[in-house]
């Protein structure tokens, strides 16, 4: 776990030690508790992108719910 006032960037996964230097740019919900908000450095922030996986299955329950109303 990251100690309080450090975040790891979400781009390069190096340590983010200024404050000023991190920067929110999305909030990650959990069923099982409370989310996390990932952070990049600011310089990194254009360049984070959505997770994959997350794409990719949302797609794939759009794809079965498109193919299931079709009937």
């Amino acid at each position: 776990m990251t100690p309080p006032g450090l975040h790891v960037c979400r781009h390069c996964d190096g340590l983010i030690t200024d404050p000023d230097d991190a920067v929110v740019v999305a909030y990650v919900h959990a069923n099982s508790g409370p989310g996390w908000e990932v952070w990049p450095h600011s310089a990194h922030a254009q360049l984070v992108q959505p997770d994959p996986y997350l794409l990719a299955l949302l797609a794939r329950i759009r794809g079965l719910c498109v193919g299931s109303s079709a009937t």
